[in-house]
């Protein structure tokens, strides 16, 4: 795979931890190095008299924490750091056990020595700093350098500041129970391939780091690679649970990498990966509706595929399979009158439409073109709870937690939920959870009429199972459901998205709320012949101006 961080030269000099303009000055004294701690802020006005003292250790002190204690706090911690005192850096946190454990693995597992801390300006309680250090294993070294942060934070029960423990403090990029490691890697490197038999790098596509971190904890072994020496990042119990995948920090020497192929084409992976990088938080995934295999997929932020593992509620592109269930029941027909009022009540959850708009005397077709949710909420009262759950699990092979793509994917969840709830999933709220990947199957699913599991390798590599639906649509259930989706192309909200769209198309727009963001999530699935896509743009606002120009863009490179 290769290292994905850049790398200082070696420093060899000893120094002391610098706090923002500051410095630990070493005393020497009766055989002890004593630190007298001079900072901006710290006076002889911040002493105090021994009586004084005394009568200040009976009450806790609250309050913000001062610019001196925040800096005080800071240089006590990256100075017992940085000259191995692991027990005092560790003290000078609020989890000493935690920082214990990690701190001594850190030169005892990752093998990190002739640590440098340089802090940075701190931010209010927030403060930078800068590592640089050399890893060395069994006579081979290399630099390394890299930039973390933390917060002083006072504690409630003494008053006094502290580090406010996390692993991420030693490294950015660990999440708590996860260590550092270095060692001969116990997975061989791999070297994906395109389709095209082109290799993978994330110099040409960024937002494939995790895919490879993915691919070589999965084919890794046997694959026919040799195992080279590198620091690694173990997850833990918890990332593990994210399905987070073990990642080279450094690569000290390089293993004999095996080969995976994949089934991304390098022409559509490179537009996937220009077009996130004109929207902050958006993710897109192309695939083939014919056959699942997976064609593009990107994310403009790099540290989480949520195109492949992203748990977010898909707004009113869930209301493909929920007008799937709908006409299946014969609670909706394309060209039948269907309400949509301005509100529809149920559960004691008041619904409304965006801009609380109506449509009098208008078709379903009408409604879904526009994403009326009451159009769908009115229909809450003749649904069982299990209804949409079993929808999605039977025809569109979602929520069953058997996706086996060839990398960690989640594949959607679509929990059983009654009332309120229950009426706010039928328009992708509540409960809901998808990502793109789920999405652009659902698009798939209806352009063929059969759920084809998306994978990324082959399972004739690996004779891996696929996950399969245990039902089909009715022809005419589909006829209505293409027409639908292809009315919303041409007339609906998405429209101008897929302008300049043409053939055999059809598409849905979402949006969906998130407590605490402004805007909420814009979502887009749609296909176009045997292509299918799905994007989201996280705090974008609404699909069809955020996520579909991303999404149209692949349907038309790809044909």
């Amino acid at each position: 795979m290769g290292t994905r961080r850049r790398v200082a030269e070696r420093r060899n000099t000893k120094k002391p931890a610098v706090i923002g303009g500051t410095i630990a000055v070493v005393i020497a004294g009766a055989g002890v190095g004593v630190y007298a701690l001079y900072g901006a802020g710290a006076a002889a006005d911040d002493r105090t008299s021994p009586t004084a003292a005394r009568a200040e250790e009976k009450k806790v002190k609250t309050g913000p924490l001062s610019a001196t204690e925040v800096t005080t706090a800071a240089r006590t911690f990256l100075t017992s750091w940085q000259q191995g005192k692991v027990t005092a850096a560790a003290a000078a946190t609020n989890d000493a056990t935690a920082a214990t454990t990690l701190l001594t693995g850190y030169t005892k597992d990752a093998h990190i020595k002739d640590v440098t801390l340089t802090a940075g300006t701190r931010t209010g309680a927030k403060v930078p700093f800068t590592v640089k250090a050399t890893v060395s294993y069994k006579g081979t070294s290399k630099p390394l350098t890299y930039d973390s942060s933390f917060t002083v934070v006072r504690d409630t029960k003494d008053g006094k500041p502290y580090v406010d423990w996390h692993s991420a403090v030693v490294h950015p990029d660990l999440a708590d129970g996860d260590t550092l490691v270095t060692g001969a890697s116990g997975t061989p490197p791999v070297k994906a391939l395109d389709r095209d038999g082109g290799e993978i790098t994330t110099a040409e596509y960024p937002s494939l780091g995790t895919v490879l971190d993915g691919l070589r904890e999965k084919y890794g072994k046997t694959a026919g690679g040799k195992a080279g020496i590198e620091l690694r990042v173990i997850r833990g119990k918890a990332s593990k649970a994210k399905e987070l995948s073990d990642e080279t920090v450094l690569e000290l020497s390089k293993g004999t990498p095996g080969t995976v192929k994949t089934t991304l084409d390098p022409a559509l992976q490179a537009a996937a990966e220009a077009q996130v990088a004109k929207k902050a938080k958006s993710s897109v995934v192309l695939l083939r509706p014919s056959t699942g295999e997976i064609l593009a997929a990107a994310n403009a932020s790099r540290g989480f595929n949520t195109a492949f593992q992203g748990s977010l509620a898909p707004g009113s592109t869930m209301k493909v399979i929920t007008s799937s269930l709908l006409i299946e029941k014969g609670l909706a027909s394309e060209d039948k009158a269907h309400p949509c009022p301005k509100y529809f009540t149920y559960g004691g959850w008041k619904f409304q439409n965006d801009d609380k708009f109506q449509i009098k005397g208008g078709t379903f077709k009408a409604s879904f073109a526009r994403s009326c949710n009451t159009a769908f909420i009115s229909q809450a009262p003749k649904l069982d709870d299990d209804d949409l759950t079993q929808q999605a699990q039977e025809v569109f092979g979602l929520s069953l937690d058997n996706w086996a793509i060839g990398v960690p994917s989640m594949d959607g969840s679509v929990p059983v939920q009654s009332d309120a709830q229950m009426a706010a999933s039928l328009i992708g709220q509540g409960g809901v959870r998808m990502n793109p990947l789920n999405m652009a199957s659902v698009s798939a699913t209806i352009k063929t009429g059969v759920f084809h599991q998306p994978y990324l390798v082959s399972p004739d590599v690996d004779n891996r199972k696929l996950a399969t639906a245990s039902r089909t649509l009715s022809a005419s259930t589909l006829s209505q459901l293409r027409d639908l989706m292809a009315y919303t192309a041409a007339y609906g909200t998405a429209a101008e998205a897929m302008s300049g769209v043409t053939g055999d198309v059809g598409a849905k727009t979402g949006s969906a709320e998130v407590d605490g963001q402004k805007k909420p999530n814009g979502w887009f699935t749609a296909y176009r012949g045997d292509l299918a896509g799905a994007g989201v743009v996280q705090s974008g606002g609404h699909g069809g101006e955020t996520a579909g120009p991303i999404v149209a863009a692949l349907l038309k490179k790809g044909s």
